[in-house]
């Protein structure tokens, strides 16, 4: 399966050369959709990679939610263990994989907070219990049990009967990417990686041996 055999796209039967002066958010539109319409499993999920201040690596299942100027953006809460070590290391990697279509998408970039009404609009559209459920858990603290967790549920449900307000700690993040590598899956593991890298303000393009 050729990388970008897909006749719909630009990318068709594409080489190195031609990707010169190229865009990476052109390709990386065109498998994200993609993703969708082959009904991946969970289309928008990646993994997120952080380091900690003693180089410790941690990765976990996250959601992409938007794409704001270029920057790729997910919510979650800012004292978590995530949120501990981008305030400390801003660099951060992202690993989009699709099954289906034998496609994985990795990029590395710079994490930063989104602007307070980024974060004000977007937990304003999510449903009551998530809101509750952003207030009720000091994410990545120790639990002493499940009671504790439904106790705090049930006082914050007291606490906000209407409008739920957002909490301070609880917020976006956008990802300013540095790198996209795509990685197209291809028979007896001759795999087709091209890379994307950023140079200033253009992108040097780059295919990598399998």
């Amino acid at each position: 399966m050729d990388a970008f055999r897909d006749g719909h796209h630009e990318f068709e039967n594409a080489h190195l050369e031609s990707f010169e002066g190229s865009d990476p958010y052109d390709l990386f539109n065109v498998w994200t959709e993609e993703a969708v319409s082959n009904e991946e499993l969970e289309p928008n999920a990646f993994v997120l990679s952080t380091v900690s201040q003693d180089g410790q690596p941690s990765s976990r299942i996250v959601y992409l939610k938007d794409n704001i100027d270029g920057k790729l953006v997910l919510y979650t809460n800012y004292s978590s263990l995530k949120g501990g070590e981008i305030a400390e290391n801003s660099q951060v990697s992202m690993l989009f994989f699709w099954p289906k279509s034998s496609r994985q998408i990795r990029v590395q970039g710079i994490c930063s907070k989104v602007p307070s009404d980024i974060s004000d609009a977007y937990f304003a559209s999510r449903p009551r219990g998530s809101k509750i459920g952003a207030w009720a858990s000091y994410q990545s603290e120790l639990l002493s049990s499940r009671e504790e967790l439904d106790k705090r549920v049930k006082e914050f449900e007291a606490k906000f009967p209407n409008e739920v307000p957002r909490p301070e700690y609880w917020g976006g993040y956008w990802i300013e990417p540095t790198l996209f590598e795509f990685w197209q899956g291809r028979p007896s593991r001759l795999h087709d990686r091209i890379v994307f890298k950023k140079e200033d303000s253009n992108w040097k393009i780059e295919r990598l041996n399998p």
